[in-house]
Parts: structure tokens; C-alpha cells; sequence
């Protein structure tokens, strides 16, 4: 048998043999890592940015993009085993309809591991961090590329200020930054397990409830809610035609009509527009979304809901299930309409400026208390 010090030196030799092995693992499960995010004020970049940081520091070779700019020769030097992530921000409780549709078309690298992240506006209440809720915004695109052939590797909800000032104010930078440094180290930490080949998925889990419970509404803006908002954006007088929102709107939803920038209904409401003018010019017309919306509820709806019953009462015998079906799809065409042919009126009387001004002193988001948001350049722990 051998003597104490030599168990202890053989135990010794396993450990850091163990050790070595598994930092060898770690430091080399992937050679590669390809990020591609949508992003509109800049939260689901920067979470991007996090992540290649840490990739570099391990030696991977990396490329990142903006899902509307990648090139796929971009990544013609990758050799060896890729990881691949998509991040986004989310939108009605889903990924962008642009994105999905990005990766609907994506069939690169079939053999990669994949990873799904979403930026789902969190909250600070004095010092306790509060989550948002994804939806669908990690499901789907997991299920998606699921069929596609790829192994999803990890989700994972990154929790930074919403950026949504069509319904709230700006928050305030001071909270601003201190949830960016805190979800900084916490996004750091994730791409260290995914990166050394572990799978992440507990936090996209934690609140699986809650996000199933509001997927309806994912649905719902993804067929109607989405154009309606579309619909809601104006520039108001200070606008000097420069161009930038024309430029920079990943999807170029935005166009010159009259000499004057007009949104599509391609539009995905990321927000880069309205938070990033310099002029501070571009508004959502509330006036006009509450006028609208009374118009709906108080005369159009009851009106089509008379005209639904009598047709239902006829051609299906009353059915209450015909009924809710009808006056859905009658409902929500009516009010895409109404938008619709109200911002186009709008956008005819924005040139007259007695009307400008009053629909931008009208809008919440002219003034000074309705804070932008744009994610900070850099901030260091110190600034917590």
C-alpha cells in the first residue's frame, strides 16, 4: 500500500488533471460565435456586445450584425463548431415580425448549437430589479428553429428598461443606469456557461406562466396591434427634413410624402426614430388615437355589432361562436381602416402649422417630463 502523502499526492495529480481538462472544455467547446440581433434603442445590441466581449476573451473568432445587414460572407472564415444567437427585442410579447421572418429564411451552419435572448422591459422598485414578461418573444423562435434542425442550446431574458415611450415616459437615467450595470454582469455570467457548452434555460422558465397567460395578446398585436401603432407616429414642426429617421428605421418604413416623413405599415414601433431625433421632432399623435378610439367604441362598434347579430341570426341560427367570430374579423378590419385613412388624413393636415402645433401640444411625447430613452454609451460600476 502506498503511504498517506502518496493518496494524497495521487488525489492531487486526479484533481488538477480534472481541472485542466475541464478548463480545456470550457475554453474550447466552441471556435466560433455569430450574434445577430434586432434592435431599436440599442438594449438587445448591447446584451449582443456583452456576449462577443467574453467570446473574445475565451479566443473565439466572432462576427455580430443587425439581422437587416447580415452577409453571410461574413462568416465564410468560420471553421470548426459555431454558436449562433439570435437576440431581440420584444414587441407585443413577441419577436419582431421582421426578425421571425429573418429566421424563417435562415439555413447557415445547420449542424450549430443556437441560443434564444429577448430584452423584455424590467423595471426598478427602490433596489429590487423586477423582471418583465417575454410572451412568446423566446418560444417561438426556439420552436422555429427547433424545425429548422437546429439544437437549442439556451434562452434567455435580459430584463433592461423598456424603451416603449409611445405608452410612458423615459425612465430615469439614474435607474437607467443601474439596471444596465446590473444586468450587465448578470448577461456576462449566462455567456460564460453557453459559451463553455452549458445549457441555460431556467430563467426564460421562471415566469412561464405568466407569459403564457398574456400570449393572446402576442397574437393579437402581431396581427392587428402592430399596424395600428404603425399608424400613430408623426413629425411635428421642429422637423428640418434632415433625414436621419429615414436612414437609420432598420426596416425603411419610414418615407418622404409631401416633404414630410411618412410611416408605412411596416413599421415595427422599435422606437430608434422617436428616441434618437436629434430635433426631438417625432411625436405619437395621441389626440388623434383617442379620438379615434372613441369613435370606434362608441359609434362604429355597436353599430357593426347590430349589423354582425342580424346577419348571424339569418345565416347561423344566432350562434354565439359565429357571432364572436364575425365581429372579430369585421371589428378589427374596420378599426385598420379607420386608422389608416385617419393617419393619412392627419399626415395632409400636418402641413398647415396652426394644426401642427396643436396636435403636437396635444401628445404626450412633446413634452419635457416624457422622457427619450437611448440605452448609455458605457457605464462603469462606478456610476451605479
Amino acid at each position: 500500500m502506498g503511504s498517506p502523502n502518496q493518496a494524497k499526492d495521487s488525489l492531487g495529480f486526479l484533481i488538477v488533471s480534472f481541472l485542466k481538462q475541464r478548463y480545456k472544455f470550457m475554453e474550447n467547446h466552441y471556435d466560433n460565435l455569430l450574434i445577430i440581433y434586432y434592435s431599436g434603442t440599442g438594449n438587445a445590441k448591447r446584451v449582443s456586445e456583452w456576449i462577443v466581449d467574453e467570446a473574445k476573451k475565451q479566443g473565439l473568432k466572432t462576427h455580430i450584425s443587425s439581422y437587416h445587414l447580415f452577409n453571410q460572407e461574413d462568416i465564410a472564415a468560420f471553421k470548426g463548431k459555431t454558436l449562433i444567437g439570435f437576440f431581440s427585442a420584444t414587441h407585443g410579447f413577441n419577436m419582431p415580425h421582421s426578425m421571425l421572418k429573418f429566421l424563417f429564411g435562415f439555413e447557415l451552419l445547420k449542424t450549430s448549437d443556437v441560443f434564444i435572448g429577448n430584452t423584455r422591459a424590467g423595471m426598478k422598485l427602490w433596489k429590487l430589479f423586477l423582471p418583465g414578461l417575454s410572451g412568446i418573444a423566446m418560444y417561438f423562435p426556439a420552436l422555429i428553429m427547433f424545425f429548422k434542425g437546429y439544437k437549442i442550446h439556451a434562452m434567455y431574458p435580459v430584463d433592461l428598461p423598456s424603451n416603449w415611450i409611445s405608452l410612458h415616459p423615459g425612465i430615469r437615467k439614474k435607474v437607467v443606469d443601474s439596471m444596465v450595470v446590473h444586468y450587465e454582469k448578470l448577461t456576462r455570467k449566462f455567456a460564460v456557461k453557453v459559451l463553455s457548452g452549458k445549457r441555460v434555460f431556467l430563467k426564460s422558465f421562471v415566469l412561464l406562466p405568466l407569459d403564457l397567460l398574456v400570449a393572446p395578446i402576442a397574437f393579437g398585436y402581431y396581427f392587428v396591434g402592430r399596424y395600428i401603432l404603425a399608424k400613430t407616429f408623426v413629425a411635428n414642426y421642429n422637423c428640418n427634413n434632415c433625414g436621419l429617421c429615414m436612414e437609420q428605421c432598420p426596416t425603411k418604413s419610414i418615407i418622404l410624402s409631401h416633404n414630410r416623413p411618412y410611416w408605412k405599415f411596416t413599421c415595427e414601433s422599435c422606437m430608434k426614430c422617436m428616441n434618437y431625433c436629434p430635433e426631438r421632432a417625432i411625436e405619437t399623435a395621441h389626440s388623434m388615437v383617442f379620438l379615434l378610439l372613441f369613435v370606434l367604441t362608441v359609434v362604429i362598434n355597436p353599430y357593426l355589432s347590430s349589423k354582425v347579430t342580424d346577419f348571424v341570426a339569418v345565416a347561423f341560427r344566432g350562434s354565439r361562436i359565429a357571432f364572436e367570430s364575425f365581429y372579430f374579423i369585421v371589428q378589427w378590419s374596420v378599426a385598420l381602416l379607420l386608422f389608416y385613412l385617419g393617419y393619412k388624413f392627419l399626415h395632409f393636415l400636418m402641413r398647415f402649422p396652426l394644426i401642427n402645433r396643436l396636435i403636437t401640444y396635444t401628445s404626450l411625447t412633446t413634452w419635457k417630463f416624457w422622457r427619450r430613452y437611448k440605452i448609455p454609451r458605457k457605464v462603469s460600476v462606478s456610476d451605479k
